[in-house]
């Protein structure tokens, strides 16, 4: 396949790369339950999945301070570090497609609302750091997601272009990012289900990166 200049894949670290939500539910039953909270895997779709750490301390933490609210999230962030240590496995294909795209030099990007830190952790995790041109972190831009501004960021370092690229993400507030980057976005089915991701704006939904319908919808973005 020669793929159409401009075209590029774009993914989301957490719980698209590698299914690592169950691993921050932890965290953050951990970390947060001196203050009063307690999440199922709903409630963490719901307030938690996607968000950047500022936005999720000023909603959940109010009480503190922001530099006080951003200790504890950081606080989660190192027990989320620990528990990936040794538990980081790939979302199902994802080797596969990785070394497709290389062959048919399609550049990548992750774009992430993670801290660096964490993002560093599962790439390197599965071994995939010099797969991606570029690596995005919200957190160091104007606006992370919802904001389209991270993917349109990870778009600019690849030299690609939004209308034959494909953007991958398993929450609604990357989906937001993705779309309204004017990226085609496939959610991945790590902790939601295809109606709340196509209700999210996902153009296609998949539990694994070798899905026929997967493969079908990049060839025909790309080329």
């Amino acid at each position: 396949m020669i793929p159409t200049p401009g075209a590029a894949l774009l993914f989301d670290i957490d719980g698209t790369l590698a299914d690592t939500d169950p691993l921050h539910l932890e965290a953050f039953n951990r970390v947060f339950a001196p203050y009063g909270h307690k999440f199922d895997k709903v409630s963490f779709a719901r307030e938690l999945q996607g968000l950047a750490n500022v936005d999720i301390a000023r909603r959940l933490l109010p009480q503190l301070s922001p530099a006080e609210g951003m200790a504890v999230l950081d606080a989660k962030e190192a027990l989320f570090r620990e528990l990936a240590a040794s538990s980081v496995h790939p979302v199902p294909g994802l080797f596969e497609l990785l070394d497709d795209a290389d062959a048919a030099g399609i550049p990548m990007a992750a774009v992430t609302n993670a801290p660096r830190a964490n993002a560093q952790l599962i790439l390197d995790g599965l071994g995939i750091t010099t797969r991606f041109k570029a690596l995005v972190i919200g957190a160091e831009l104007p606006h992370s997601k919802p904001h389209p501004l991270p993917y349109l960021e990870g778009l600019r370092l690849l030299g690609a272009k939004a209308e034959v690229s494909v953007g991958f993400e398993d929450s609604r507030t990357g989906i937001a990012s993705a779309t309204a980057a004017g990226l085609a976005t496939v959610g991945v089915r790590t902790s939601l289900d295809d109606a709340a991701l196509r209700a999210a704006g996902a153009v296609l939904t998949t539990e694994r990166y070798d899905d026929p319908a997967l493969r079908a919808l990049i060839a025909a973005r790309v080329r």
